[in-house]
C-alpha cells in the first residue's frame, strides 16, 4: 500500500524535531509509535553488527521480525541503509545525532 504523497509532503516540510514528534503523537497510537520505534532500534542494531539472536533477546521479539529488517538492509537501494550509513558517517565526523529521544 503506497503512502499518501500529501502525508509525505507534510512530514518532509517539518524541520523541527519537537513539531515532528508532536505530529507523530497526534496521528499514531502509542502502540503504533512503539512498533515504529522498535523497528528502527532493531534496524540500527543490525546495521551496527549485532546478531539477530542478540537483538531478539534484547527486545524480547521473534527472529521473524528481525529477519525482515535484515532483508531490508541487504537491498542495495534500501533507503533505511542509506540513512543509517549517513548517520554513521556523521557520527564518525563528530556530528551528534540524537537517536535516543
Amino acid at each position: 500500500m503506497p503512502v499518501e504523497r500529501e502525508l509525505l509532503k507534510a512530514v518532509a516540510a517539518i524541520d523541527d524535531l519537537d513539531e515532528l514528534e508532536l505530529l507523530f503523537q497526534e496521528i499514531f497510537t502509542p502502540g503504533e509509535l512503539a512498533d515504529l520505534s522498535l523497528r528502527w532500534k532493531l534496524l540500527t542494531d543490525l546495521h551496527g553488527g549485532m546478531t539477530q539472536r542478540k537483538i531478539a533477546e534484547k527486545y524480547s521479539i521473534s527472529l521473524c521480525k528481525i529477519t525482515r529488517g535484515s532483508k531490508i538492509l541487504k537491498q542495495e537501494n534500501s533507503m533505511v541503509l542509506k540513512i543509517l550509513k549517513r548517520a554513521t558517517n556523521s557520527a564518525e565526523k563528530g556530528d551528534t545525532i540524537d537517536t535516543d529521544k
